[in-house]
């Protein structure tokens, strides 16, 4: 079974320039969703949902070469921050990507990093 549909942009938003200046909350919630992100394994756990659309968290776990448990434990830091849905299928559960933006990130992330890599060079 196919995931559900993700949107295929971020909802709406004014431009970065046309908004007020960050206010000390909107800039500590941003760190902390900057912090759930920087982490190999999330990382590497979304680009995996991103090609593949949905997958079992054991699936995932053979991906990556890591035991299921400790799959499970970053998936759900995902799952909190509302960066990923899941469904149950008898004993297996199914995650996706339920925010588009959380994919935008991930592909400005590698652009900027590979930018940043051809630039030094």
């Amino acid at each position: 079974m196919k995931a559900e549909s993700v949107p295929k942009t971020c909802l709406p938003k004014p431009r970065l320039e046309d908004r007020p200046l960050l206010t000390g909350e909107q800039a500590a919630e941003m760190v902390g969703l900057f912090k759930v992100l920087a982490n190999d394994t999330r990382l590497r756990l979304i680009h995996a949902l991103v090609r593949a659309e949905e997958m079992r968290m054991t699936e995932l776990a053979d991906l990556l070469g890591m035991k299921p448990q400790a799959v499970s434990n970053q998936l759900q830091k995902l799952v909190d921050r509302g960066f990923l849905g899941h469904r149950r299928n008898g004993n297996n559960i199914y995650y996706r990507i339920v925010d588009r933006c959380v994919i935008e990130i991930l592909d400005h992330g590698l652009c900027l990093s590979e930018d940043a890599k051809a630039r030094s060079r």
